[in-house]
């Protein structure tokens, strides 16, 4: 044993500390060869501990600052080390055992090469766990545990060798010990691991001493931050900064260059790996360490003076890809561990949306030789993906004069969707309307996943969904973005239901909600009352991850449609943020008076029942709602089913959406043609569909047990709803639809063709209404589309393109000014006089004498009569479009890359990872489980007895978590994976002996990157 042990040791102020550090002075005195002394340095006020007294070990007590680190204790205390004496690092928390300094002494003694002894640390309340035994770090630099969080059964007691090891209970060799101080830039980590590096570059060593047993708690001077962001800030801090301690001199400025880059890589692949708290601390690391100069130089000044080895003396202790391959397999990616599969092929799902678009070839065959897609309220889409998404983007609209402003965010769906097809976004729209039958189906069995396991039931779900009356009325209608919601939402519940359970399912739902909100702005109070009682469900049952992955699923639907919402406010339009976007189709449709709700309350968005009307007579379809009683009574009785807090919830769903919906009916905030019309409440009973299916498939999967009975139920259902859609199934073949060939442009071929590609053409199109009155419109480009549309402009009082209007009155009327230098001045460059549907004698009179007029004016050129109207050419220059100015530019360019920031992090956040799919293939699919209800696992073959209790083990964690949700119901906020030790991680210490799992799930993500 060396001559002389000197221990230093840190500690706290405060009761708690004050008990850990008597323990630890008992644990000192008690040594078999106790230290010759120690010295206490105190961060905080020391008086306590001198009022209790102190013995003749304790040679003297240093008041330090709170803020005082580990590593600054340790130098302030230096000084009082005689010469000749090695130094002991120790904490209020680290008890050692009886025999540990005689084993760390003899270790120096027996290896002259060694610089450090390090001990086995284990659990103070627990010392059959290893805390940690050796630390060593990959070729990045990043620190790596040897052995951690497993059973001691002497599996590691033959390890001698190591880089490094953690700096608690280290034993440091009086030679090397003013050398080999902790550096306080590492801020509080990974400094055993420096410490381990610089002595190998001295020529030494560190030798693991297992024998040597000290034992401490998570939460003392020298351990690392309990808190996960602070855990992460300080080791990314101490990487950043050793990286450039160690690395050579021309290199470090690149280095340093690299910080900034690095962090931005960094932060997406914390976000795909599903780890968004780390990614505030990876940009403060930067920050810090690009900052921290003098600190590095320090650090490299040390390294050098005491160097004696080359660097390659480290490399064979650096941890491989292999090596951490090789100690993370545990076997938890295959198949045994997975309690819940889809079974989308074996089930029967596949078969189910295959069937799906056989129905729907069949009922829309017209539109297989349809170039694109009209009637309704489908318009074309821009010739150019990069035009789509300028129409998404903050700026100028596609629309009217000099309106600037927020897009509305459906206008960002339909760029996505017409970015699927970028050679004819248009035909898009014909695409999604023959695949929306199967499509839906499809929707809808992946959302009855997360309410029964059985495989008919699921085929049922999608076809229920599928089949649901506002659907097909969308569909027939030519509703695009009613249709494109339907699809939407029943992947919305598959994901947000267990968007507490995990990042990867909130990132996904995150993104849904946003594109949901967009579709159906109505949708947004019912939505976040449901939200909010998902978030307090959570909150009370203090799951606050859960609760924060809950949070984040509204921040992309917030970020897309604040600035829409910021624009309607400013104006007074608050009831306009509710309003449907894409073109505004004026119309019959359903009142809001009684018999309009009541129509409504069966389930119908159309005054027409489904077309029944027009199909059976309006007798026969004032009892087509008969239809709809079976779904009905089996969503009641979810309500009393095993699973009745599932079936409540679902029902809460419904009626959220059934509410929406009578409120939506007698909201009227948009205008088309100078008549108002009201918000389409078929969305709001889509919300509700989602509802009362998942209730009648509770009640089918729990409260109808008999085999025949939940058949015969089941069957009388679907039944029922396949005979109440036929009149909506054959309305393309009956000419009762309002889908027709759509055309190209809505401007004539002449327009269309001079404007191709996207120019900023005008044309200012003029159409007389019935009443007398005109209305004018100008439309930019080939022709007006969908994407253009903009709420501001359909929802708008009052116009805000006054001299427009006036010009296109005086323009057929007897007033003598120059009309086409007027019109010209505003860009415009052909009128258009158009003919409204349904024109009677007031409309036909004014649109005469409107051409009489215009013919008579000098600068305009006719271009004859078209399909879409009498065209005019002018005669005069038009002035080029304005552009944006320095202001409007940078207000777009800000709000655009916010926008695209937390849209990306939530893509990146939904990107599914092997280790999100191997947690949720451990966890059951079903929300709202009750406890005691059986979970149907897949079959397998197993091979006697061992395999069968090996699947009983894998269904009892998968049993208690179900257990969990059901007491939260289908709206989410069950027990937080990452909290719990399910069937993903609980194998993790059974085979302890051959293996270890490092704490660091970087670790896990480097390995799952390189497979």
């Amino acid at each position: 044993m060396p001559a002389r042990v000197h221990a230093i040791l840190v500690a706290r102020p405060g009761d708690p500390a004050r008990a850990q550090l008597t323990r630890t002075l008992d644990a000192l005195r008690r040594q078999s060869t106790p230290p010759a002394a120690v010295t206490v340095v105190v961060t905080g006020s020391a008086a306590a501990l001198r009022r209790d007294g102190l013995d003749g070990l304790v040679e003297g007590v240093i008041e330090a600052r709170a803020s005082t680190s580990f590593a600054e204790a340790i130098r302030l205390a230096s000084p009082r080390v005689a010469e000749g004496s090695a130094v002991w690092l120790l904490a209020q928390d680290t008890v050692p055992a009886p025999d540990a300094l005689q084993q760390l002494a003899g270790a120096l003694e027996r290896s002259p090469s060694a610089l450090i002894a390090a001990p086995k640390l284990v659990r103070q309340d627990d010392d059959r766990e290893i805390v940690s035994l050796g630390v060593s770090m990959n070729r990045f630099g990043r620190a790596v545990e040897l052995a951690a969080d497993e059973l001691d059964q002497g599996q590691h007691d033959a390890a001698e060798d190591a880089l490094a090891a953690d700096i608690r209970g280290m034993l440091i060799r009086a030679e090397a010990r003013d050398a080999l101080r902790p550096d306080p830039a590492l801020g509080g980590a990974d400094e055993g691991l420096d410490l381990g590096v610089r002595a190998r570059l001295g020529g030494g060593r560190v030798v693991l001493v297992p024998a040597a047993r000290v034992a401490v708690a998570p939460d003392g001077p020298a351990a690392p931050p309990r808190r996960e962001s602070a855990r992460a800030w300080a080791v990314r801090r101490a990487q950043l900064h050793r990286r450039l301690a160690y690395a050579p001199a021309p290199a470090v400025p690149l280095h340093w260059l690299s910080l900034l880059p690095l962090a931005l890589w960094r932060s997406i692949v914390h976000l795909v790996g599903k780890r968004p708290a780390a990614v505030a601390p990876e940009w403060g690391a930067a920050l810090a360490a690009m900052v921290q100069l003098a600190a590095v130089g320090r650090a490299r000044g040390a390294i050098r003076s005491f160097r004696r080895a080359s660097w390659a003396s480290i490399a064979p202790l650096r941890v491989s890809r292999e090596h951490l391959r090789l100690r993370l397999d545990d076997g938890h990616g295959s198949e045994r561990g997975a309690v819940s599969e889809l079974h989308f092929f074996s089930g029967g799902g596949a078969w189910a949306v295959l069937a799906a678009l056989v129905v729907s070839i069949a009922c829309f065959t017209p539109l297989l030789a349809w170039e694109a897609l009209g009637g309704g309220a489908l318009l074309p889409l821009r010739d150019t993906v990069g035009a789509l998404w300028a129409d998404a983007a903050w700026g100028r609209r596609g629309l009217g004069l000099g309106i600037v402003g927020p897009a509305d965010p459906f206008a960002a769906v339909i760029a996505l969707a017409g970015t699927l097809w970028p050679g004819w976004p248009s035909y898009v729209l014909l695409v999604i309307w023959l695949l929306a039958l199967p499509l839906a189906v499809l929707g809808g069995w992946f959302a009855a996943t997360r309410v029964t396991d059985r495989a008919g039931l699921r085929i049922l779900g999608g076809a229920l969904w599928a089949l649901a009356p506002t659907f097909l009325t969308a569909l027939v209608e030519g509703r695009p973005a009613a249709v494109i919601l339907h699809l939407l939402l029943p992947w919305l519940f598959h994901t947000a239901v267990v968007a507490h359970r995990s990042w990867g399912a909130a990132g996904a739902a995150s993104l849904l909600t946003a594109a949901t909100v967009a579709c159906a702005p109505v949708l947004a109070p019912a939505l976040l009352l449901l939200w909010l009682v998902a978030v307090g469900i959570a909150l009370g049952g203090r799951r606050v991850r859960g609760a924060v992955r809950l949070i984040w699923v509204l921040i992309p639907a917030i970020a897309l449609s604040a600035p829409l919402a910021y624009a309607q406010i400013q104006r007074g339009g608050v009831w306009s943020l509710l309003a449907d976007p894409g073109f505004v189709r004026a119309g019959a449709g359903l009142g809001a008076d009684a018999d309009g709700r009541a129509v409504l309350a069966t389930g119908f968005p159309s005054a027409d029942r489904g077309g029944w009307e027009w199909f059976a007579g309006p007798g026969i379809a004032a009892w087509v709602p008969l239809l709809l009683v079976p779904l009905g009574l089996l969503a009641l009785i979810s309500t009393v089913s095993p699973r009745w807090r599932a079936g409540i919830t679902l029902l809460v769903v419904a009626v959220a959406g059934l509410a929406t919906a009578f409120f939506a009916v007698g909201v009227v905030v948009s205008f088309a043609n100078g008549e108002g019309v009201p918000i389409w409440p078929g969305t709001g009973l889509s919300l509700a569909w989602i509802g009362i299916v998942g209730a009648a498939l509770v009640a089918l999967d729990t409260a109808l047990t008999l085999g025949p009975l939940r058949a015969v139920a089941g069957l009388a259902a679907a039944g029922a709803l396949a005979v109440c859609a036929v009149p909506p199934l054959l309305a393309v073949h009956t000419g009762h639809s309002a889908l027709r060939e759509g055309p190209q442009s809505t401007l004539p071929a002449f327009v269309s063709a001079q404007a191709r590609g996207d120019r900023d053409l005008g044309t200012l199109v003029l159409t007389p209404l019935n009443d007398g009155s005109l209305s004018a419109e100008l439309v930019w480009g080939s022709s007006e589309t969908l994407g253009a549309q903009s709420t501001l402009r359909s929802t708008a009082a009052r116009t805000s393109e006054r001299g427009l209007a006036e010009d296109a009155v005086d323009l057929i009327s007897a007033r003598d000014f120059d009309a086409a230098a007027a019109l010209a001045e505003d860009g415009v460059s052909f009128v258009l006089l158009a003919q409204a549907p349904g024109e009677e004698d007031r409309a036909r009179a004014l649109r005469g004498s409107a051409v009489t007029a215009i013919d008579q004016r000098p600068g305009f050129i006719p271009a004859g009569e078209t399909a879409r109207g009498v065209l005019w050419r002018l005669d005069v220059e038009a002035a080029p479009r304005p552009g944006l100015t320095a202001g409007q530019a940078a207000v777009a360019r800000t709000i655009t890359t916010v926008q695209l920031v937390i849209v990306f992090a939530a893509l990146l956040l939904s990107v599914p990872t092997r280790a999100s799919r191997r947690a949720a293939r451990s966890r059951s699919r079903i929300v709202g489980r009750a406890p005691d209800e059986p979970l149907v696992l897949p079959r397998r073959r197993t091979n006697g007895g061992a395999a069968g209790a090996a699947d009983a083990d894998a269904a009892r964690p998968a049993e208690e978590a179900s257990g969990a949700d059901a007491a939260t119901g289908a709206a989410g906020a069950a027990r937080d994976a990452d909290g719990a030790k399910g069937a993903a991680s609980g194998g993790a210490r059974d085979d302890a002996s051959s293996r270890s799992v490092p704490r660091d799930a970087e670790d896990h993500e480097e390995v799952e990157a390189g497979r």
